[in-house]
């Protein structure tokens, strides 16, 4: 395989062939070894990090489910150790899981701060990397395992915002139900975990409305449904 292979096209390539079950050791291998140069190069562009990044993180979630299938049967504990592990090699460094979601695509957000705090110390890395702004629709585009998140897409620079849509749309007619007699609305957990990501509970309201989920104005209840945890690999190929 050629090494001048495009970040880009790696990493959609990557997601492809773990999708599709073919042999990813290869790319896996040109992944890690991008100089940061190219890399800086291909991800000169909001749009380009954000494709690129989705597909690091999609990809290894189901590689690394695939070395480690104990982990869907542990606790708490094993699935945090699943997602804060460097177990991602990217560029001569090794990042985890949540280093690419919370540093990455949220621009260095503390996981547990709702979306409201920043991580106070980003790595260099990160703040070369990330992108700047919050993009709430990538909460329903990265690989979750739950039993109705979106099918794994993978993502290209020129199509990314339109691909997104499709993503969000998708995801929030699965799983927001808005009962208009009671004027309450239920919505996933993420939207908690996130709420920063969305501008607050006003925030959340005007995104649903933009999506046609809630009628323009409404001020409903919110509930938040439980997450359910994936029974198996298979959940997350689809």
């Amino acid at each position: 395989m050629s090494t001048q292979l495009d970040p880009l096209t790696i990493s959609a390539d990557l997601l492809y062939s773990v999708k599709t079950d073919g042999d990813s050791v290869a790319l896996r291998e040109e992944l890690a070894a991008l100089e940061r140069r190219r890399l800086e190069r291909a991800l000169g562009s909001r749009e380009g990090r954000l494709a690129f990044w989705l597909n690091c993180y999609n990809a290894y979630v189901q590689i690394l489910l695939e070395e480690h299938p104990s982990l869907l049967e542990g606790g708490l504990l094993d699935r945090w150790r699943f997602f804060a592990g460097d177990r991602v090699p990217v560029a001569g460094i090794w990042l985890s899981l949540d280093t690419i979601e919370h540093g990455l695509l949220r621009g260095s957000k503390h996981p547990w701060g709702m979306g409201y705090l920043p991580d106070p110390f980003p790595s260099s890395f990160e703040r070369k990397f990330r992108l700047e702004d919050v993009d709430p629709r990538i909460h329903f585009a990265l690989s979750s395992g739950s039993e109705h998140a979106p099918p794994v897409t993978v993502y290209t620079p020129a199509d990314v915002d339109s691909e997104l849509e499709i993503a969000t749309e998708w995801f929030l007619e699965e799983n927001v139900r808005y009962d208009r007699g009671r004027d309450v609305l239920e919505v996933p957990r993420l939207f908690l975990w996130y709420r920063g990501d969305f501008g607050g509970k006003r925030g959340i309201l005007a995104f649903l409305e933009r999506y046609d989920v809630v009628p323009p104005a409404a001020t409903p209840t919110l509930t938040y449904s439980e997450y359910e945890w994936p029974a198996d690999l298979e959940t997350l190929r689809r």
